[in-house]
């Protein structure tokens, strides 16, 4: 489908004077400063090269984009960076562009600096089990060359085969695996970035302990390309589990589902790597719209639970996880499950979960919100919707909102709330938002869990910071970004 310029959809956002329209010239001189086909400019006849770093994969956002810049280095990020800060360029850092609020696509005429081709693995001690790459690499790729030392990634998503783990850094992504491994806030070592006036960063340390002085890669975890660009990662990467198991429960309740999750974390404890639920709305949209195509395990219920266990002895793992399923069935948390034999089965389990997000998408345009909560208020997050929506007469067969289900990481409280309808339409996006943002507020929970604030969230970002926080936070980007050339109108609130 056509997807509008966001410019059109959000006129309140206003393009900054203050930076400068691209010229011939312009392009002339990155062209000279760069590695041979480094540019993709639209010229009138090509502006079809252009669209997949102009929109996003949804369909949501589109910029205006003239310019793509794909350096090969982090020199030549750095020679871009400091011609576009004297010339007050506006530019927009680019990684997969697998985002869903819209940080990683221009909004007006801003030159994307895409990392594409900074996809070089620099070095991996099989000691330590430090990686250390550029910020371009596929995190799949990355996690397929751990696996031939034994290793693997600490995060895992469902946009693994697409996603680049600067963006991952960049928008301190979460993932299926959070509740065993941690934020990136622990797994990144050391960054290399470089800054809006061209200096590079280099802080792409190996060492697991250092003391001396302010943490400043913690700045640009999670800064979504506002500070400045990550051109390499140092990542602490955990040994690859010698047993994986995998099972998928039927549950009558949301608190069943917690009773379910309590039971599990003091029966596994050590072992337990994923903890995932989703409604048996989401279910349905997966058997209409999903790839997997096989039958689901297990009968209608209205809420469903997969958990992984990850450990070094199998039959140590199997009989833990066994007798915890048995224990949750007497007691009648659980009323069905079902646990994978072999490593097909486990995969089969793993993309009923990994189907929804993609089930979504094609079931039309689809309002995404991730947010964390506190666990005994998640799923009232999703009843609440859905109630608006039925009595606004917007929500059912035949009306403009065709779906809404709740899924997400009950390990560490994020919901994933997907709305789906029939056509992105201001209508019904005035009764999501900022509904969704005010009801989080008052349960004091955040209103972006893993994937960022972008252009999507920047304005609502007082639910979940108080004034002197987002103070400061603009106090940092002043003071690294004077001019304001990255990733401008999003992160923060305009």
């Amino acid at each position: 489908r056509k997807v509008a310029f966001t410019a059109d959809k959000y006129p309140h956002i206003k393009r900054n004077p203050n930076f400068k329209e691209i010229n011939d010239e312009d392009v002339s001189y990155l062209a000279s400063i760069l590695s041979q086909n480094a540019l993709i400019v639209d010229n009138g006849t090509n502006s079809s090269d252009l669209t997949p770093f102009n929109v996003d994969w949804m369909g949501k956002y589109r910029g205006k984009s003239r310019v793509v810049v794909r350096p090969r280095s982090a020199e030549e990020v750095a020679k871009v960076l400091k011609y576009c800060g004297e010339k007050r360029i506006a530019v927009v850092p680019q990684g997969g562009n697998t985002g869903l609020v819209g940080g990683s696509v221009p909004v007006f005429d801003e030159i994307v600096i895409s990392t594409n081709y900074l996809n070089k693995i620099r070095s991996f001690d099989p000691v330590a089990g430090i990686l250390v790459s550029d910020a371009g690499c596929v995190l799949e790729v990355l996690d397929n060359h751990l696996a031939e030392h034994g290793y693997m990634m600490p995060l895992d998503l469902g946009a693994k085969g697409s996603c680049q783990v600067g963006g991952n850094v960049a928008t301190n992504a979460g993932g299926l695996r959070f509740l065993r491994y941690g934020s990136l806030h622990g797994s990144v070592l050391g960054l290399e970035v470089v800054l809006p006036d061209g200096t590079i960063l280099d802080n792409l340390l190996t060492l697991r302990k250092d003391n001396t002085g302010y943490d400043l890669k913690q700045l640009f975890i999670g800064s979504e390309g506002t500070l400045g660009i990550i051109t390499g990662v140092s990542i602490a990467t955990p040994k690859r589990p010698k047993a994986v198991n995998v099972a998928v429960f039927g549950l009558s309740s949301f608190e069943d589902v917690q009773k379910a999750f309590l039971k599990s974390k003091e029966d596994l404890t050590e072992i337990l790597s994923a903890f995932e639920f989703w409604d048996f709305a989401a279910l349905q949209l997966c058997q209409l719209y999903g790839t997997n195509r096989s039958e689901f395990p297990l009968g209608q219920y209205p809420f469903y639970v997969l958990m992984e266990t990850s450990g070094s002895n199998k039959e140590h793992d199997d009989e833990k996880l066994a007798a915890c399923l048995e224990s949750l069935m007497d007691a009648s948390i659980v009323q069905d499950g079902v646990i994978a034999q072999d490593i097909s089965q486990m995969n089969n389990l793993w993309s009923f979960r990994e189907d929804i997000p993609e089930a979504t998408h094609k079931a039309g345009a689809v309002y995404k919100y991730d947010i964390s909560l506190p666990v005994p208020v998640l799923y009232k997050m999703v009843e609440d919707m859905r109630k608006r929506l039925e009595d606004s007469g917007s929500f059912g067969k035949d009306k403009a909102i065709t779906h809404v289900i709740g899924f997400g990481h009950l390990g560490d409280g994020n919901l994933h709330l997907n709305i789906t309808a029939k056509e992105y339409d201001e209508d019904v996006t005035k009764l999501i938002e900022p509904y969704v943002y005010e009801w989080t507020g008052k349960y004091r929970g955040s209103i972006s869990a893993e994937h960022g604030l972008g252009l999507m969230k920047a304005n609502y970002l007082g639910y979940s910071k108080p004034k002197p926080m987002i103070e400061l936070m603009r106090m940092l980007k002043k003071s690294i970004d004077p001019n304001g050339i990255m990733n401008p109108y999003k992160f923060l609130p305009n």
